[in-house]
């Protein structure tokens, strides 16, 4: 069983199946993009084990189609499966050895890109000091609990736990926590309105809103706005019902005299250090609208290492700090802001990816690899060709020359014996042999030969080619060979007729 396991994991067999599914996946998954938006199917058919199908109204999950985790992961396992039982360590395989670590690391730094990496936006006025950055899609229900005058404690809720009947219970939690309802995406209105509904709520200022679900939104510069409906207890004992969404400010609970705020919200994720933004930029090509430059002055500020500098971020030319990477994103600021009347305003992308080196380090190493191993094959064939070489007698390189030689010549009387079939007027160009031969052999078959030659027109051009004399016409004039060189062309003195002196040669 174990055997059979092991055969299965390092066949090629299972590489080229899990292409093949890898491939169906990337279709399915891009075509998804569309109705389901960029973020949605990523998660869906990309970040995960299995895709599932759900029935309408059924309340449970069918697993129809491996996700794109469960194939990396495969194609992981094959590729050191198979490296580890067909290749053996070895000085002349180097390169393979290179080229697989290579190709391991960019499977393995992929998963923990998308394991650990995270985005979110940093969106702050002129004058406005921050220490956090929310995410751009996961929200969070919290709590904070502002009785202590120089700090706050924050209880914070995933998303994930926000499920209609779900009960959130932690020893941390000042309360237990019911979700009486939830909608992934939501507007809320202060009256009634076509669609909207009224709520249980019973608590805070929006007991009375009305609440209009919304379809998930799918274009990428647009979000949700999730509501929920939440029951705080303490103990056994209900303290109150509140609508809470990521439109509205935070609500005021008072218990047992202390002040909390509750509130649901884009996810943030705070730091250790500040940023003010001292200025925003936005400059446009002159007597245009088009812009040239978006810039944010900030000043960074970290009391643990005593910094206190100021920093220029503008396109391409980001910040990298604590490791985090804060690019210039999106700005109101100029003309627009002026026209507009608004405070100047800049957005970061804040990018966590610790592993954001692994792509580049795996593709060097596959090419590097790649060229060690063509590089070393290169060697071998070019070591055992001069060792031939010079293992061969010479007798027998000079019969390969002869060799050579005779099918030169060969090649020349099909040539021209093809000529003559077809009655084209050709030339015949020649050279000297090997040194010690008087003969000469014929080196290129033109086509400018006039037609007739000291006044016989020639039937055909070339009739036979042997190594002394070549015979010319049908009335087999016979032109010999010449040695010698033309004073003017320099080049060899090609026919002669028999029938004139050497002079007369062409």
């Amino acid at each position: 069983m174990v055997n059979r396991l092991f055969q299965f994991l390092t066949s090629l067999k299972l590489t080229v199946g899990c292409l093949a599914v890898s491939m169906v996946l990337v279709f399915v998954g891009t075509i998804a993009q569309v109705d389901e938006g960029l973020y949605a199917a990523q998660e869906r058919y990309f970040k995960s084990f299995l895709i599932y199908l759900e029935p309408a109204n059924g309340g449970w999950l069918i697993p129809i189609f491996p996700g794109g985790y469960a194939v990396g992961l495969l194609l992981l396992v094959n590729l050191i499966a198979a490296h580890g039982k067909r290749f053996k360590i070895a000085k002349k395989k180097f390169g393979i050895f290179l080229t697989h670590a290579g190709l391991i690391l960019l499977l393995v730094g992929q998963l923990f890109t998308d394991l650990l990496s995270r985005e979110s936006a940093l969106d702050f006025e002129e004058g406005e000091t921050k220490n956090f950055s929310i995410d751009f899609r996961k929200s969070e229900l919290v709590l904070i609990d502002k009785s202590a005058e120089e700090t706050d404690t924050i209880y914070s809720v995933p998303e994930s736990r926000l499920k209609k009947g779900a009960t959130i219970s932690d020893a941390k939690l000042p309360f237990r926590i019911e979700v009486r309802d939830y909608w992934v995406n939501s507007n809320i209105f202060g009256k009634q309105t076509a669609g909207a509904a009224t709520t249980i709520a019973n608590q805070g200022p929006a007991k009375d809103f009305f609440v209009l679900p919304l379809d998930p939104v799918t274009e990428m510069e647009t979000r949700d706005q999730p509501s929920a409906v939440v029951e705080l207890f303490d103990g056994d004992q209900s303290i109150g019902i509140w609508l809470t969404s990521a439109i509205l400010k935070p609500q005021t609970v008072e218990h047992d005299g202390k002040s909390f705020d509750l509130s649901l919200r884009f996810k943030r994720y705070y730091e250790p250090f500040s940023l003010t933004l001292l200025k925003a930029t936005h400059d446009n090509y002159k007597g245009t609208e088009l812009p040239k430059n978006f810039s944010s002055r900030v000043r960074l500020r970290n009391e643990a290492t005593n910094e206190d500098r100021e920093v220029l971020i503008y396109m391409n030319h980001p910040l990298r700090y604590g490791g985090l990477t804060f690019y210039q994103h999106q700005m109101t600021a100029g003309d627009l802001a002026r026209q507009h009347g608004l405070t100047p305003t800049s957005t970061l992308q804040v990018v966590r990816n610790p592993t954001w080196l692994t792509p580049y380090l795996a593709c060097l190493m596959v090419g590097f690899g790649l060229l060690i191993q063509f590089m070393m094959h290169l060697a071998g064939f070019l070591r055992k060709q001069r060792s031939k070489d010079a293992a061969a007698p010479p007798d027998t390189l000079s019969s390969k020359k002869q060799k050579k030689s005779n099918q030169s010549k060969r090649s020349a009387g099909q040539a021209a014996k093809k000529s003559c079939r077809q009655k084209e007027p050709m030339t015949v160009q020649v050279t000297r042999t090997a040194e010690g031969e008087s003969a000469w052999r014929i080196i290129s078959l033109g086509s400018s030969l006039p037609s007739s030659l000291f006044g016989s027109p020639l039937a055909c051009v070339i009739r036979k080619v042997d190594s002394a004399s070549i015979t010319l016409g049908s009335d087999n004039s016979r032109f010999y060979w010449m040695a010698g060189f033309n004073p003017w062309t320099r080049l060899p003195w090609m026919l002669c007729s028999k029938y004139g002196a050497p002079e007369r040669c062409l």
